[in-house]
Formats: structure tokens, sequence, C-alpha cells
């Protein structure tokens, strides 16, 4: 007979409903369910953003844009979130448990023609990923994992409050040079594109 799944918490960690009962999960190493879960959910979190991340590239390679470091700041970061995707997956499999591959919606970017609208998408998805994993650091105390608990806010949560205090930073500096002009790039977005230091330190 099948071991009951744990009582669930309230959360908003994405879901995995596909996920196998801990049963059919094989041998763990003293991995709650639920924290095998909420990895697994956040895991294809980090997939989606990294896609998100390239397709606000793509704007920016476009010929009529031309951004280049622009382009490649978002290119190096969608790149950044796949190898933590990559991260989080070895430490599933590391545990004993397993992914289960989830459909990644196509990046909705017809609304960004400029530097602030692709750097205001981009802040607030890292600070939604950001929150789940808080949540699934808090998840992991509640169900006494330190060895993932200590994981996530290591490798996971504080790169990404630098990224958060970097595009932040990134965005005053758009809005100071008023690079909110649709369509075609204005001066602002020409200068920003220049701060090649910033946009390179991540």
């Amino acid at each position: 007979m099948a071991e009951p799944r744990g009582k669930r918490r309230r959360s908003s960690l994405p879901s995995c409903p596909a996920h196998p009962s801990p049963a059919g999960s094989g041998v763990k190493q003293n991995f709650p369910p639920l924290v095998e879960e909420g990895l697994c959910g956040v895991t294809g979190a980090l997939l989606e953003l990294s896609y998100k991340l390239q397709a606000l590239a793509e704007v920016f390679d476009r010929s009529q844009v031309t951004l280049p470091r622009v382009a490649k700041f978002f290119w190096d970061q969608a790149k950044e979130e796949q190898e933590a995707a990559e991260a989080m997956l070895k430490c599933q499999r590391q545990r004993g448990g397993c992914y289960c591959p989830q459909t990644i919606q196509k990046p909705s970017c017809e609304n960004v023609h400029n530097v602030v609208n692709a750097l205001e998408m981009a802040l607030g998805q890292w600070r939604t990923v950001t929150g789940y994993l808080e949540e699934l650091h808090a998840l992991s105390v509640e169900s006494s994992d330190p060895h993932t608990a200590s994981t996530i806010k290591k490798k996971f949560i504080e790169p990404k409050f630098l990224k958060i205090k970097l595009t932040a930073d990134l965005l005053t500096n758009a809005h100071r040079l008023d690079c909110v002009q649709d369509g075609e790039s204005n001066f602002g977005e020409y200068l920003i594109d220049q701060l090649q230091e910033e946009l390179t330190k991540a």
C-alpha cells in the first residue's frame, strides 16, 4: 500500500501535479516528499525564467534595435538561469529525487520596446523566482531538511539578491537616461548600451 503523501501546506510554489508518490520515487536520503516536489516546481520556474530572458535578448538583437551589449546582458543572464536549473536538478538526483518535465510557456514580450520595459520585466521575474526560493527554504527548514535549506540559501537565494540589486540599479540608470521611448532606440538607450561595466558585472 502506498505511503500517504504529507499534509499539504498553503503554498505559492509552482505545483507539480504529476510528481510521483513517495513509494514510487525510489530510495531517498531523508528527502521530504514536499521538499522534493517543491524543488521540481522551482526547477521548472528557473527554466521558464531562462526562456524569458532569451526572448528579451532577441528583442535587442533585432536589426531595427541593435543594442548588442543589452542583448548580451540578457543572453548571459539566460545562460546563468539555465545553469541554476541544472544545478537544482543535480541536487535532486543526489538526494534520490526525480524531476518531472514541464511545459514551458511561450514568453510574452510583445510589449517590450525599450530598455526600461525589458529591465522591469526581468526584475519582476527575478523577484518572483526569489520568492519561490525563499518559500522553498522555509519549507525545507519546517521539514527538518537542513541540507536542502543550506543549499537553497547559499547557491540560489544569495545570487538572486545580487541580480535583483544589479537590475534595479540598471533600471534607475535607464530612467535617468530616459530609455522609455517606444519603437526605435533613442539616445538614452544608446547611452545605457555603453554601460558595459554594469551590464557585464552580474
